[in-house]
């Protein structure tokens, strides 16, 4: 997994791993949530990969647009 860069300083993401169909996210209490187009959808996940490469907003966009959609939760 990549770090994530967490440039607004107080983000909830830690790290994250960018798949051709999904993304990985691991939070701060160690929890990895796995995205997939199949379940969150194409467009939130590419948004989200988005966000991950900028280093800002994905905590903020998957509390306010994805919520429990996601794959599994590891």
């Amino acid at each position: 997994m990549k770090r994530y860069r967490n440039l607004e300083g107080h983000s909830g993401v830690l790290a994250y791993d960018i798949r051709p169909d999904a993304i990985a996210v691991k939070f701060v209490g160690g929890d990895v949530y796995e995205y997939t187009y199949a379940v969150t959808g194409r467009e939130r996940v590419e948004r989200m990969k988005a966000l991950a490469t900028a280093g800002r907003g994905l905590s903020t966009y998957i509390s306010q647009h994805v919520r429990e959609d996601y794959e599994r939760k590891q």
